[in-house]
């Protein structure tokens, strides 16, 4: 199971970033839940969203820990730096974010994602790098990362297809180099409602909370 926050501001795609991945995991055969939030999600303010990908049945949508926490604002790591687990992952925008203190257990990855994007000539993209990087880092397949993509934006102009191609095909690049891996983080076993209390593997949750 993997279990991802993105965040960042408004603006710089992460919503659509953690919904593309959820959409190429179910074009694999996973389970998959996208949770975004909405309401602050105006251009320059708060934005985020969490996946949930398993093999097994998700049973619980809500994240209290998670195993990769992608932060592309210094706010956005300050609010879910708490929510990794030992022995995850902060991908990071090193452009514009501090890590004041480093957790021991935890890796660090930092890549200016606006020079990136803006290396493929498509300043936008920040977020189809990142999508990249994620899929790399999670063995998502780039087939299914390139048919979410085509599902996306079909009926768009051809050259904004081909230009978050390139910009996804760059993130994983940049993934290699970083020495990714398939996340080796252990299944948990499917949650069930038990009576008041809704336990789930982030954590117990009052039933009031899940409906």
């Amino acid at each position: 199971m993997h279990r991802l926050i993105l965040s960042g501001y408004g603006g710089q795609g992460m919503l659509l970033c953690g919904q593309l991945l959820a959409y190429a995991s179910m074009t694999e055969g996973k389970n998959v839940t996208w949770f975004p939030t909405y309401g602050a999600e105006v251009r320059g303010g708060a934005a985020y969203c969490s996946v949930v990908i398993s093999e097994k049945t998700v049973g619980n949508p809500l994240i209290r820990q998670a195993d990769i926490v992608v932060a592309c604002s210094q706010p956005a790591l300050d609010k879910f730096h708490s929510f990794i687990v030992d022995g995850g992952l902060v991908l990071y925008h090193s452009a514009i974010v501090n890590i004041r203190e480093k957790r021991d257990g935890v890796t660090y990855l930092g890549l200016d994602f606006n020079a990136l994007a803006n290396s493929v000539n498509y300043p936008k993209a920040l977020n189809m790098v990142v999508l990249g990087v994620l899929s790399e880092l999670i063995k998502t397949g780039r087939g299914a990362i390139s048919e979410a993509l085509k599902n996306k934006f079909e009926g768009s102009s051809g050259w904004m297809l081909e230009d978050n191609e390139r910009a996804v095909s760059l993130g994983v690049e940049e993934a290699g180099k970083f020495g990714a891996v398939e996340a080796g983080w252990p299944e948990s076993e499917t949650a069930e409602e038990d009576g008041k209390f809704y336990v789930g593997e982030a954590g117990v949750f009052g039933a009031e909370e899940v409906k």
